[in-house]
């Protein structure tokens, strides 16, 4: 994933700090990531995602709002259309490139911000919100302490998140004034929320009054145990990777055609914790972890490698046989292929053509269900061998390798 770092105006005529995170090739869709109360484009979830969708295809803005993170401007004197504003600013400037987005996503008040501004978005498809509020004055329960000051003085500054920030009375007036419940149940785009059970800065019952106040499409996963800002890096993944999957059934994804010589496209593996294993896989518009067991340092979080030869060869065999028994017009109901893998001295296989070191020995159990004869299944299990992943596995293989410009 490259990203690039830009910038672009806001509503207010400050300059707003962004980064575009960008996939291998040309964008399939471009996203906007609009980041929690205080928060910035570079939090663990802004960054999780965004990361996620890039490894996918999108092109995805997260930029900071005004007064925020490295963006310029008086994060006191903005408010809540302020930031709405600033989210269809970004939209333009993505636009500008040829990346109209076609999905917002928002985290907490963020994700109320996404569900208001989407209305002025013709090329939006789809919205999906993190721990967001249905009632945006419910982030002034976060400094309820300062309001009085706020009122008199017209902004004071407050511990949130364990700095000081600077807040004004624009913010509070525009956040106590908001009505959500018609602007999403007028959004006309399909709707995903995402919310923790246990959220004890916006509470599930805000999940679950946009969840009523939307018209279908709609969509609510729990996030479990997860906190508000999605601090464990495991919850910021799983959220990533419900997004990631349900959007592509709403996005209008135009992929390319795989290149000469893949006749099944390019499959990208990358390394998301550079302390362990675990690996990104992107099969085309399919997705995968792999990772190794917890005894060998792994997280175990997806199959290991030799888990994913198995794994094709047993596919590969069950669609061979079901392939022939359909040509065939055999009553075969059903096929199951269990795949085991191991590593055996050469000396102690008999059917195997080296005869010195270790080999590996993939064991495969097939059963097949039906009325068929002994004779049919003689021949099932003959057509079996024949799977083109069998013939490779058994086959000696060529692999070229070369270094890519990281530049």
């Amino acid at each position: 994933m490259a990203t690039e770092r830009l910038s672009f105006k806001g509503t207010s005529g400050t300059e707003l700090a962004a980064r575009l995170d960008l996939p291998e090739g040309q964008p399939l869709a471009a996203a906007i990531f609009a980041h929690c109360f205080t928060c910035s484009k570079d939090s663990l979830a802004a960054r999780r995602i965004s990361a996620r969708l890039a490894a996918c295809g999108l092109a995805v803005l997260r930029f900071d709002f005004a007064g925020l993170g490295q963006s310029e401007g008086d994060f006191a004197a903005t408010g809540f259309m302020s930031n709405v504003e600033d989210i269809v600013a970004a939209a333009q400037a993505l636009e500008a490139r040829g990346l109209a987005p076609q999905l917002l996503i928002g985290h907490s008040l963020g994700g109320a911000a996404v569900l208001r501004a989407a209305g002025s978005l013709p090329t939006v498809r789809a919205v999906a919100t993190i721990g967001a509020p249905f009632d945006p004055a419910h982030v002034t329960h976060s400094f309820a302490g300062a309001l009085d000051r706020i009122a008199r003085d017209g902004e004071a500054t407050v511990e949130l998140g364990g700095r000081p920030v600077r807040l004004g009375r624009r913010l509070v007036d525009e956040v106590r004034a908001e009505r959500l419940g018609p602007a999403i149940a007028g959004l006309k785009r399909a709707l995903l929320i995402l919310h923790a059970p246990r959220d004890e800065v916006v509470g599930i019952d805000n999940a679950a009054e946009i969840f009523k106040a939307a018209r279908h499409p709609k969509s609510f996963v729990t996030l479990d145990d997860a906190d508000h800002l999605l601090t464990d890096p495991a919850d910021a993944e799983y959220a990533a990777d419900v997004i990631t999957a349900w959007a592509e059934r709403y996005l209008d994804l135009q992929r390319p055609a795989p290149p000469p010589g893949a006749p099944e496209g390019v499959t990208r593996v990358s390394e998301i914790d550079p302390e362990g294993f675990l690996q990104d896989v992107q099969a085309g518009r399919h997705h995968l972890l792999a990772d190794e067991p917890a005894a060998y340092g792994g997280t175990d979080r997806g199959p290991s490698p030799y888990q994913f030869l198995a794994a094709g060869l047993g596919a590969c065999t069950a669609m061979t046989i079901r392939m022939y028994a359909r040509r065939k017009g055999w009553p075969l109901e059903s096929v199951r292929v269990d795949v085991s893998h191991d590593k055996v001295h050469a000396q102690d296989c008999k059917d195997c053509t080296s005869a010195a070191g270790k080999i590996d020995l993939f064991r495969r159990a097939i059963r097949l269900d039906g009325p068929l004869d002994a004779a049919q299944r003689q021949r099932l299990m003959e057509i079996a061998d024949k799977c083109p992943v069998h013939r490779t596995l058994e086959a000696a293989s060529r692999i070229e390798t070369r270094l890519v410009d990281s530049a």
